[in-house]
């Protein structure tokens, strides 16, 4: 039986992962389950898995979640803290670390995993675009296995030939990532100057959290996720693309030198590729709905609109322009994405105020290799962005 822990276990991807486990019980036993504040839901989670550990970021929650958790009698260690994530994610009776917490601050918690050798279900894109170079980096060097969990890259590894457990990139012309278009597909700038907050939470295929959905809106989530693909699978930008595909049925495509483009397809349903990953390099039952081949719409591709969209033009040129601009961007974003949330800022003004960032940085101006040197740059583009909002 597999010892899994769950980083983001309260969010939808730990959500996603659970539902798995459910139909799984015989295979996998959570280890550990890590969130930020959710008392309540961690206590729920605490009563139907059993974990040996629960993690809240925040001391004061993981304190009330202390409480809780003796007063019911639970054979469950409550810990505290970044630094105690940290710390746990290197135990060794761990098998499968799903990094799944939301943003910059699950870089960390990733990185630790990857230089304690784990194999990691990684969802955190962050990780990636902050500090990719560095993280596939200290991976290889400690045998770690990096088995991607978003759609897309999963349909990407699902799709791309594999070479005894490495995946082989011999004939491959071009990487392909569909992206839905969002709630907004079809819109001018003039229309989305008029968009509400409660418009960009609707995402037409897919269930996710806040930040999520609001990036998937501005397309800057596709960005994110081309980053994330040159890192994880070595590809040059002048290999990767991406095509608009409202059906959502389609996770990603790999197109080769003779003609062929293999993809790979399924519900719109996050279980799907986490099952995959879950029971890699075998298979296991997901949870997910089947797909009816004589029941589905018609499949329609399109160009994405980079003027009225420049999120995934931004994320396209600072992949171009280096690892500071992956930083800013990244950072950035974060913080105009929470500035939107808080109904401080307009949506058009996301992507608009990320280029102003973008602007202002040097790409000489800062050696960025280490940890400590990205999460300085990253807080130094956190307080720039905050200033402009």
């Amino acid at each position: 039986m597999k010892q899994v822990s769950i980083l983001g276990a309260t969010g939808s991807i730990g959500d996603s992962t659970l539902k798995v486990i459910r139909n799984n019980r015989a295979r996998y036993q959570v280890h550990s389950l890590v969130a930020h504040q959710s008392v309540e839901k961690m206590m729920q989670l605490c009563r139907e898995f059993l974990p040996k550990y629960a993690v809240l970021e925040n001391k004061a929650a993981a304190e009330q979640l202390r409480v809780q958790v003796k007063s019911a009698q639970l054979p469950i260690t409550v810990l505290a803290g970044e630094a105690a994530i940290i710390e746990l994610v290197t135990e060794s009776e761990i098998d499968l670390v799903v990094a799944a917490i939301v943003g910059a601050k699950g870089f960390l918690s990733s990185l630790a995993a990857a230089r304690a050798g784990k194999t990691i279900l990684l969802a955190n894109k962050e990780t990636l675009v902050l500090g990719g170079a560095l993280f596939m980096a200290e991976a290889k060097t400690h045998g770690a296995t990096i088995l991607p969990i978003d759609s897309e890259h999963n349909a990407l590894f699902q799709s791309l030939p594999k070479c005894g457990n490495e995946l082989s990139y011999e004939g491959v012309k071009r990487l392909i990532l569909t992206a839905s278009g969002g709630p907004f597909r079809g819109y001018d700038r003039d229309a989305l100057k008029k968009v509400t907050l409660e418009d960009a939470l609707k995402h037409p295929n897919w269930s996710m959290g806040a930040k999520v959905t609001i990036d998937s809106a501005t397309l800057m989530n596709k960005g994110l996720e081309l980053i994330e693909a040159h890192f994880l699978f070595e590809m040059p930008t002048e290999k990767l693309s991406v095509v608009v595909h409202p059906q959502s049925m389609i996770h990603s495509l790999v197109e080769y030198i003779d003609g062929s483009l293999i993809s790979q397809m399924g519900a719109a349903d996050m279980a799907i590729p986490i099952a995959h990953a879950l029971a890699y390099p075998e298979r296991t039952i997901s949870g997910a709905q089947y797909l009816d081949l004589t029941k589905m719409q018609a499949l329609t591709f399109e160009e994405p609109d980079l003027v009225t969209f420049p999120a995934l033009r931004l994320a396209q040129e600072s992949l171009e322009a280096g690892t500071p601009y992956l930083v800013a961007l990244n950072a950035a974003n974060e913080i105009f994405v929470e500035a939107f949330l808080a109904k401080k800022i307009t949506f058009i003004e996301i992507a608009d105020k990320v280029a102003t960032v973008l602007d202002r940085v040097s790409a000489s101006a800062h050696q960025l290799q280490t940890e400590d040197a990205l999460l300085a740059y990253d807080q130094e583009i956190r307080q720039l962005a905050t200033d402009l909002c």
